[in-house]
Order: structure tokens, then sequence, then C-alpha cells
């Protein structure tokens, strides 16, 4: 639970003790700078949002480091973890759904797969438990990096015109009707497409923290020497054990979405439909 969460659930304030359920809103995604200073009359501050991506990001270069540095031909320990999470965004993600072209693209996918997952995954660890990517400018910062790589790759690959006309003029339609479909297929590919993509792992993240820490809340607030207070506790307890074991399957899942649509835009670029 994150801090803001602690302290909007008060010590003191239980069932029946003159309080109402201090319910937690969208403010427990809100952090003060933990520092912060100016350079050149501009203002920067770091938060503790800030410093998890800082550190996902050290703990997935530093693992594969060390899975790789000294690899053996018959992989064990840390390497063969490390191969295995290779083969998988390799195998699962990059040739299912690019083909061979798509070994080329691995080590951006593989980049995002890992670092979206832990970043997610950071939101059961304790001491941090937040997920960073509940911050809707995380992953748009990366849907965004996804289109500065889908868009002029694709441009490089077919020329300008044919990668824009399989972008927005779908074969085999009658050509009256392309006065409808180009408007539409400009937003839905240019506009609505990293908007989705960005939107899918917010709102998941977003509503699995806050749903756990509403129960977490809750199992603090019922407690109290009643029997409805005892039993809707450790109700509430077992919800918030429950979903904290479904969040850490939806961690994996919506970094693998993330990771499989981006692979899905770049085959755009390459693989002319």
């Amino acid at each position: 639970m994150s801090g803001s969460a602690l302290l909007a659930a008060d010590s003191s304030c239980h069932l029946n003790s003159g309080c109402g359920f201090p319910a937690p809103d969208a403010t427990i995604f809100n952090y003060d700078a933990i520092w912060q200073f100016d350079i050149a009359g501009l203002t920067f501050h770091i938060t503790k949002p800030m410093l998890m991506l800082w550190i996902a990001a050290a703990v997935v270069v530093v693992f594969f480091v060390l899975a790789f540095r000294k690899a053996v031909v018959v992989p064990r320990g840390i390497q063969n973890i490390g191969e295995y999470g290779y083969l998988f965004v390799r195998d699962g993600i990059a040739r299912d759904t690019i083909g061979v072209k798509g070994d080329a693209f691995v080590p951006v996918l593989f980049s995002f797969f890992f670092f979206i997952w832990v970043l997610n995954f950071m939101s059961i660890v304790p001491f941090l438990q937040f997920p960073v990517t509940s911050r809707f400018a995380i992953p748009l910062a990366f849907a965004v990096l996804v289109y500065l790589l889908w868009v002029p790759l694709g441009v490089k690959r077919q020329g300008a015109g044919s990668f824009f006309k399989a972008m927005t003029m779908p074969p085999d339609v009658p050509k009256a009707m392309y006065v409808l479909l180009i408007p539409i297929e400009i937003l839905s590919n240019f506009i609505v497409r990293p908007f989705t993509h960005s939107v899918r792992l917010f709102a998941n993240m977003f509503a699995g923290h806050m749903l756990i820490v509403t129960f977490s809340v809750a199992t603090w607030y019922l407690l109290s020497p009643s029997i409805i207070g005892v039993l809707g506790s450790a109700a509430s307890f077992v919800v918030t054990v429950g979903l904290t074991a479904f969040e850490m399957l939806i961690q994996a899942l919506q970094a693998y979405v993330f990771t499989l649509l981006a692979a899905v835009y770049i085959n755009d670029a390459v693989n002319a439909h």
C-alpha cells in the first residue's frame, strides 16, 4: 500500500469507532518530491515513482548482465532463466508476429517486456508497493517510443506513399468508400492506436492497485471487537491476498500484451499487407 494510503488508514479508525471508512481515492497515486533542484530556472522534482523507474531499469540490466556475462554452451542457473526469457520474447512474440525479420527487433521487444514486468511487479514488493505504470505518463511514453519506431520504420521499408496507403486504404473496397474510410483509418491507426496502447496498460495497473489498497484499508478498518468486525476483516484480508495473487498474473499479462502489440505495429511497418 502506498504511503498516502497508510496515512488515510488512521490507526485509531475502526468500525464503530465513530469515524467513517477512509476510502482511498486517486490521491494514493500522488507522491511528494523526495528531492528537488533547479537548473536554468526550471525546478525538477525527484519522486518515489521516478526512483522506482531507475531501480527497475537497474534490476533488468544487472540481472541479464549477470546471466550472460559468462555464458556457457549448456546453460545452468541464472543463465538458464535468462535464456528462457530471451527465447520467450524471440519465439513467442517477435517471430510469431513479425516472422524471421522479427529477430532484428528482439532487443527492443525484450527490453519493453521485462522493464514493464518489473515496473508492474513492484506493486507487491514490500516498501515499494506501487505500480509505476499506473501513472499514465509512463505507459504513454512507452507507446510514443513504439510510435516513433513504427512510423519511420514503415516509411523507410515501404516508402512513404506505400506505407500510408497500406495504413489508410484497405484493399478490395469500392473507391467511393475511401472518402469515408481514409479519415477513419488515419484516426484509428495514427491517433487512437497509440492512445489505446498506453491506456490498456495504465488502466489495468491503476484499477488493480486501487482494489488492493481498498481491501487492505478495509481489513484494518473492520478489525474491531465484534463478530461483524472480525469476520469482515478476515474476509477483506482473504480478498486482498486473492487480489494480490491475481494481480501477479495481470502484471505479466499486461507486459506481454503491450509487447505483443508493439510487435504487431512493427510488423505493419516491416511486412506490407
